[in-house]
């Protein structure tokens, strides 16, 4: 699965050679924030020009004024140390020698159920509200067909309920085995309201995959309804075990029929979205058409569905389909065709945002810095910056090694007057290993990096391990927000 956010104009990491870059520090913001100025701006500007949106709780406490120290005029640096363009000497940090893998973090998404093939599953809280739906209406026409049950028919119906489920579970398991075949990675499986879902992180790579992949989950509930059906044969039709077999046969044919609809979010849609991918050669053309089908099955749900009941084409007498039943038919249509709608509008999006998501580069994202020491005062790191036209301070030790990161937001926190007696050290963010990026990242790869490790900034770093910049998590998300804006 693939988000995230934008920039304002972004800068090449290549418009002077021999600088370094690093991407600017910026507190969080939403869509709506203006986006950063040029490379003419001082970080001293950009810092007073956002104070106001700066909570309080981030403002650092103020250094004690006592025994003032004049700001030395340049860091002492190592003898061989490089020089940039200017003639100011440039640090080279050292990377870690070995990067422990990092841990993914847990999707979420309701109560954790297990991990087959290493995917999380997870029941929705609104699973169980459905599943007391259809324990009331299946006790209801137990009632009819074994009256002898009594009170017990609404346990019959809730086994009924938990198998159905685990049916739409088996379902998504052919999709994500399929996916992880084609090694594709898998976020979770979610049993939700109506139905399941598997959220394939990525787009398949040829339109033959893309058909694969949508094709064997109503395969899977096409075998599980021939499975039923054998077994069906074996008992009598008059026992509980012959009523639930037949629910579960019919459920996984209704399963099976509504998914091949060819329209978006629908698996029969993906089939549609990768046939018009084969003959266009578009994957965007193929989504485009899938989901206005989708839209279509949508608003045909929602007026067909009701109609049907009302003429007892689903099996129902007419004169039976009124007051009560017909409300809920009604209502039933609605949700399903809400769905449907919503869910071809998000596969529009999501392949609108994969279409734009190889614009975002670390490289053109981040912003330049210049490497200070601990104990410089952030008036003379400030200084330092400006000369060199840079918006952010990464804080090193005397090797060049990068210790931590300057925030924007703790230079906002201190007045003006007070910066000579404020050192950088207590305005930094510690680095640690998720928060150093490579400045060739992009697309995915640079959301996934930035997903695993969440922070406000990261330390941009050749391979190297030179220091390219510093990258703010605000900046990625204006230059999203940026890229969606504009038209396919």
């Amino acid at each position: 699965m693939d988000e995230s956010g934008g920039s304002g104009q972004p800068r090449s990491g290549n418009d002077q050679s021999t600088d370094r870059h690093t991407g600017r520090t910026a507190p969080a913001t939403d869509a709506t924030h203006p986006e950063p100025t040029t490379t003419d701006t001082t970080l001293a500007e950009t810092g007073e020009r956002v104070a106001e949106t700066t909570r309080n709780d981030e403002r650092p406490e103020p250094a004690k004024p006592a025994d003032p120290e004049p700001a030395k005029p340049t860091e002492p640096t190592p003898p061989d140390a490089p020089a940039d363009a200017t003639g100011r000497a440039r640090l080279t940090p050292r990377l870690a020698k070995s990067r422990a893998p990092r841990k993914r973090k847990d999707p979420g998404g309701g109560l954790l159920m297990g991990r087959p093939f290493g995917v999380p599953v997870y029941v929705a809280p609104s699973w169980f509200l459905v599943a007391a739906l259809i324990t009331w209406v299946f006790g209801g026409q137990l009632d009819r067909v074994l009256p002898e049950l009594g009170a017990l028919r609404y346990l019959v119906s809730l086994f009924f309920a938990v198998a159905f489920y685990a049916s739409v579970l088996v379902h998504e398991l052919a999709h994500t085995v399929a996916a992880l075949r084609f090694k594709l990675p898998v976020r979770r499986i979610q049993l939700q309201f109506f139905g399941g879902v598997s959220e394939i992180e990525k787009e398949s790579e040829t339109p033959g995959r893309e058909f694969v992949l949508a094709f064997v989950g109503p395969l899977l509930s096409l075998i599980l309804a021939g499975v039923f059906y054998l077994a069906l044969q074996t008992v009598d039709p008059g026992t509980v075990p012959g009523v639930l077999l037949a629910g579960l046969m019919i459920s996984n044919l209704i399963v099976a029929a509504f998914n091949l609809l060819p329209g978006l979010p629908l698996d029969g849609g993906r089939m549609l979205r990768a046939v018009v991918w084969k003959i266009t050669g578009k994957p965007m053309s193929g989504t485009i058409a899938a989901a206005w089908v989708g839209r279509a099955l949508a608003v045909s749900v929602l007026i067909g569905l009701p109609l049907l009941t009302q003429s007892g084409a689903l099996g129902s007498n007419a004169e039976d389909s009124v007051g009560m039943d017909t409300v809920t038919d009604a209502l039933l249509a609605a949700i399903l065709a809400a769905i449907i709608w919503t869910g071809a509008g998000n596969s529009l999006r999501m392949a609108r945002l994969r279409e734009h998501l190889p614009e975002l580069r670390a490289r053109n994202l981040t912003r330049r810095a210049v490497p200070v020491e601990t104990s410089t005062p952030l008036s003379e790191a400030l200084r330092r910056a400006n000369e060199a036209g840079a918006r952010a301070l990464v804080v090193v030790d005397a090797d060049g090694e990068p210790l931590s990161l300057v925030r924007e937001a703790g230079i906002v926190g201190v007045p003006e007057h007070r910066r000579p007696w404020v050192s950088v050290g207590g305005l930094a963010q510690d680095l640690t290993e998720g928060m150093r990026v490579s400045a060739e990242l992009s697309g995915e790869e640079l959301l996934d990096a930035l997903r695993a490790t969440p922070a406000s900034e990261y330390l941009v770093v050749e391979e190297s391990g030179e220091i390219y910049g510093v990258l703010s998590a605000a900046d990625v998300e204006r230059a999203f927000v940026k890229a969606m804006a504009r038209p396919n």
